[in-house]
């Protein structure tokens, strides 16, 4: 007969605790030799750190132990959001939160609830509340149309009147605008002009500047009157780093300041770059990299240091490099400079890529090839696309196949595909008609494209999916575990396997002829 009680029993020494419905899955637990420990019934499993694992079970969700065992629930049926240390969950009433460590902060009854490392903002219609940490206290903020937590963790709110900021010190304040920069300061604006203010809500900077843009991080651009700054926010107070009289205009990526109408200085965030008489113009050509083109018509290469490739005649333009060689344009076709701004590879080719271990990939003729640092090349190899070398081995495509070639140009196998990706950890991802599979670091095949998903979770482990069923291949390709499962997980503080398996279990119990239970699976 069909049993819907919790049987626990012992099967070759591994303990095995199933509950049996209609709804719930079997989750198997495996170590890292994928032995199987045990299998527990959960219908749904997450991870919310190294240390907190979360868990659903009769729509239920529970704190789970190191043994996946359900220790504190969390007055919901599911999970809304994760965001360290907080867990958001949906209970019969709205949303509740809890911090990961099974304290309950907010019980299930608000509209919505934004998280921040140290502050919960919560709301019910147009009310909201706030959870601080450090006090550990939930209080009633205000009333608002809309309020919400800013990057740097202040509450910017909105009302008919203005904007506020409630969990500053003066919560009345009435801005005409508020808006969040980064992770330290909010841009306000008030009749007086443009301030910033910080994580406490404080002003660093008064507003009494004409105009302000964000430039990066935490520097700025500035006009007040007629005197231009260049500012960087501190917690306290903003440095005024470069003060001038002169105009400085900020577009197109670039800093320059022009004296008596004249260009004579690129600048950086918080200062001077480049102070030169003579410039006719500046090109951004890249994060902190230009080409400074003077009236005697040199170009040189400017970087965050200084000059890369000082100025010479004779170039159209100069482009980042490495090992000291330098994509140069002249006359429509490129070649390589040394820093002096020599040339070491001829103009002759229509595209280049920098060199990597002695070789750079050069289009020449509507091919590409590779060349040595001189120009050299093999005249017999041409690729209708390559890409650059990495760690001896090139990407390269041609007659619509991609393969694999080492730093000599010769074939690393007789294997084709599609397309061919280097992935982060240097391993290299294969597709064939939409399938995919995976190369080792020396291109040796490990699977062939037949998944709808590889991935390497690490070291002899490498999670694949195909028609709906997730499973783990080693380094040689073999099956650690089957495709099987609905959803494979990977335990980082335990550093178990889990997988989960939604396959009906039948299970019943006998009697023997001694008259005691035993289980049977059908």
């Amino acid at each position: 007969m069909k049993i819907g009680i919790r049987l626990k029993f012992w099967m070759l020494g591994i303990g095995i605790f199933i509950h049996h419905n209609s709804t719930s899955q079997t989750w198997e637990i495996y170590d890292q030799d994928f032995s199987l420990q045990s299998r527990i019934v959960h219908e749904n499993i997450n991870f919310v750190s190294d240390q907190i694992r979360i868990g659903t079970i009769n729509n239920e969700v529970n704190l789970l132990s190191k043994d996946y065992r359900p220790f504190l629930n969390l007055k919901g049926s599911s999970v809304r959001q994760i965001s360290e240390p907080w867990i958001i969950v949906n209970g019969k009433n709205g949303l509740g939160a809890f911090h990961e460590y099974g304290e309950e902060i907010l019980s299930a009854q608000y509209d919505d609830i934004e998280a921040f490392y140290t502050r919960l903002l919560a709301r019910k219609g147009d009310q909201y509340w706030i959870y601080d940490r450090t006090k550990r206290t939930v209080e009633m903020i205000g009333t608002f149309d809309h309020a919400k937590l800013a990057l740097n963790g202040q509450v910017i709110a909105k009302t008919q009147a203005g904007y506020f900021l409630p969990l500053s010190a003066n919560p009345d304040h009435v801005y005409q605008d508020l808006r969040e920069v980064n992770e330290n300061f909010i841009l306000s604006k008030e009749s007086t002009g443009f301030g910033l203010i910080n994580r406490e809500g404080k002003y660093i900077l008064a507003p009494i500047i004409d105009q302000i843009t964000h430039l990066e991080d935490d520097y700025f651009y500035a006009y007040d009157g007629n005197q231009y700054m260049l500012i960087k926010g501190r917690e306290e107070k903003a440095d005024v780093n470069y003060t001038s009289y002169h105009k400085i205009t900020y577009e197109n990526n670039m800093l320059l300041e022009y004296i008596h109408g004249k260009l004579r200085r690129v600048m950086k965030n918080d200062g001077i770059l480049l102070d030169m008489a003579g410039m006719e113009s500046v090109k951004y050509i890249g994060k902190n990299w230009y080409n400074v083109h003077t009236r005697e018509k040199r170009v040189g290469l400017l970087g965050a240091s200084g000059w890369e490739v000082s100025p010479v005649a004779g170039l159209d333009a100069i482009y980042p490099g490495s090992e000291n060689l330098y994509p140069a344009l002249k006359d429509g076709k490129f070649g390589f400079v040394n820093k002096s701004g020599n040339w070491v590879v001829e103009n002759k080719f229509q595209e280049v890529k920098n060199f990597s271990n002695g070789i750079a990939a050069a289009k020449i003729n509507g091919y590409w090839v590779y060349i040595d640092r001189f120009g050299n090349f093999n005249t017999a190899s041409y690729y209708d696309e390559a890409k650059d070398y990495h760690r001896g081995l090139g990407i390269v495509r041609k007659d619509s196949k991609s393969f694999m070639i080492n730093s000599t140009g010769e074939r690393v196998s007789d294997l084709s595909f599609d397309k061919i990706s280097l992935l982060p950890d240097n391993y290299y991802l294969t597709e064939v008609d939409g399938k995919f599979g995976l190369l080792d670091t020396n291109g040796k095949e490990i699977a062939s494209p037949q998944f709808d998903m590889i991935r390497r979770e690490n070291y002899n482990v490498i999670l694949a999916f195909k028609n709906g069923k997730y499973g783990i291949i080693d380094e040689t390709g073999d099956f650690k575990l089957p495709l099987h499962y609905d959803k494979i997980l990977f335990d980082p503080s335990t550093k178990q396997v889990l997988a989960e398996d939604k396959t009906p279990i039948k299970a019943s119990i006998e009697q023997d002829s001694k008259g005691s239970k035993r289980r049977k699976s059908d």
